[in-house]
C-alpha cells in the first residue's frame, strides 16, 4: 500500500497520504489498492475527496510538512 500510494502523493503519517490526481488516476488508484486489500481480515481504505475550497481553506498546526511535496494538494 504505502508504494503504491508514494506513488500518486505524498505520506503525511501513520496511514495518512495526500494525493492529487486527475479523475483517470483515481481510478486506476483505487483498482490497484482495492487489489491489494483483504477486506476478510478487516483491511479498509478510506478515501476524502477536498473540493476546491475545502482545499484553500486548510490549516497546519505544529511543525512545517516535509520537503517532499510530490503530487500534494
Amino acid at each position: 500500500m504505502y508504494r503504491t500510494l508514494q506513488r500518486y502523493g505524498a505520506w503525511r503519517q501513520y496511514s495518512v497520504f495526500e494525493v492529487d490526481v486527475s479523475k483517470t488516476e483515481r481510478v486506476e488508484l483505487e483498482d490497484e489498492l482495492e487489489s491489494h486489500i483483504e477486506p476478510s481480515d478487516g483491511d479498509r481504505i478510506r478515501i476524502y475527496r477536498l473540493c476546491e475550497a475545502c482545499q484553500n481553506n486548510t490549516t497546519d498546526l505544529g511543525s512545517d510538512p516535509p520537503d517532499e511535496q510530490s503530487n500534494v494538494l
